[in-house]
């Protein structure tokens, strides 16, 4: 395989640093490195070493298999009790005439939007609000699983859950069960934002803690469920915070084995109130990708969301330890462009996915939530594209 190849010629290098030729035939190895080694890879490892290590890692678990998926998002609503100051999707109350509020019937119109189409799920996430509650929640899931059982529901985060839980007086593990009773089938990963204490309280002081974010996955966890978790990277956070979230996911992860995939999220500073702070160059942001393949050994996947970072800056990342680069979207998801994303429309048809994903040299799999197989599309031969009619228009002289 050309990617041990290259990890193999890396160690032979007369150029390399002891600790970085230390770390990299820990990898080779398939050793775990540790939190002091992860914050020396963001302090001294180049973006070919770490794409080196990455690609190593990424190939050993994929090969060249990429991962997407046909989904659609509902976001009941961008109003917000909490005043994160990071978030450019958000409005609070005092500020309603800028948001939307959507009911039940809706959601359930937007579900049934699709009805025709062969999506397999639907990912539920917005701001938080009083009349979104345990009940609104548990019957959405059920109506959306009653008029379509095939649709995967991922829906909230801890930030949401720990939020309604609280009000209607229920301890984590009660609710997290309650939810998977009414239909709720995965958690998307949001809302951890930075784990440390340091950050968190200067930039998202109100919501739930660290703990209890990791509490809420490990209740599912062990009711058996799957799910996902970010970290929200490129703002004020030194390289030790970042490392000290992974740290933090890694330990719930060899405890429970429940998350499916980790996904880095760039900041994006337009509209917020951290404006002033510059964004994250290209280069660092397929540096943390790379290390966050490395670090993180127990999680299966790492993805990229192409709606956040660009499509370009997605292809370049499915060589730095990237393998999903999330799904087909349609422009139902406002989080991504309000904050500044280069994609503002963010849609993307499958084969339009396809073309991407096979023209960064890689193997096109669409999967359902879970990763198990739809369609692999490395084979795949599209129908032809009509062509457009021509019309002998009458000549005037």
């Amino acid at each position: 395989m050309q990617s041990e190849q290259n990890l193999q010629l890396l160690l032979q290098s007369q150029h390399l640093s002891a600790e970085l030729k230390h770390i990299a035939k820990k990898v080779l190895v398939g050793e775990r490195i540790t939190f002091d080694e992860g914050v020396i890879l963001f302090e001294t490892g180049e973006l070919g070493y770490l794409g080196i290590l990455a690609n190593y890692i990424r190939e050993q678990k994929h090969g060249a298999k990429t991962y997407f998926n046909r989904n659609f998002h509902i976001e009941p609503t961008n109003l917000c009790v909490y005043d994160c100051k990071f978030c450019s999707y958000s409005r609070l109350i005092k500020e309603r005439s800028e948001g939307w509020e959507y009911t039940m019937d809706d959601m359930l119109n937007i579900v049934k939007k699709y009805d025709t189409e062969s999506v397999t799920e639907v990912h539920i996430v917005g701001g938080v609000l009083p009349q979104y509650d345990v009940p609104f929640y548990m019957e959405l899931f059920n109506r959306i699983k009653a008029h379509r059982p095939d649709l995967h529901v991922k829906a909230l985060t801890p930030v949401e859950y720990h939020y309604i839980f609280k009000k209607a007086k229920l301890d984590y593990a009660t609710g997290m069960r309650m939810m998977k009773e009414a239909g709720l089938e995965s958690m998307p990963g949001g809302g951890a934002e930075i784990f440390h204490p340091e950050i968190r309280d200067q930039i998202a002081k109100d919501k739930c803690t660290a703990d209890q974010w990791l509490q809420i996955h490990e209740e599912w966890h062990k009711l058996g469920m799957r799910s996902n978790a970010t970290m929200l990277y490129g703002h004020i956070e030194a390289y030790k915070h970042r490392i000290d979230h992974m740290e933090r996911l890694r330990q719930l992860q060899d405890k429970t084995g429940g998350f499916q995939t980790f996904i880095p999220l760039k900041f994006r500073n337009k509209d917020n109130q951290m404006s002033h702070i510059a964004e994250s160059s290209v280069i660092e942001d397929l540096r943390n990708y790379a290390i966050s393949r490395i670090y993180l050994d127990n999680f299966d996947h790492v993805k990229a969301y192409w709606a956040m970072i660009s499509r370009t800056t997605a292809q370049l990342s499915l060589n730095f330890g990237v393998d999903d680069i999330d799904g087909t979207l349609d422009d139902t998801t406002k989080i991504y462009s309000m904050a500044g994303a280069e994609e503002q429309h963010p849609g993307m048809s499958t084969r339009e996915l396809v073309e991407l994903i096979k023209q960064a040299g890689r193997h096109p799999i669409e999967r359902d939530t879970l990763y198990n197989v739809v369609t692999d599309y490395n084979e795949y031969e599209f129908p032809e594209q009509a062509k457009p009619q021509f019309y002998k228009l009458p000549v005037v002289n």
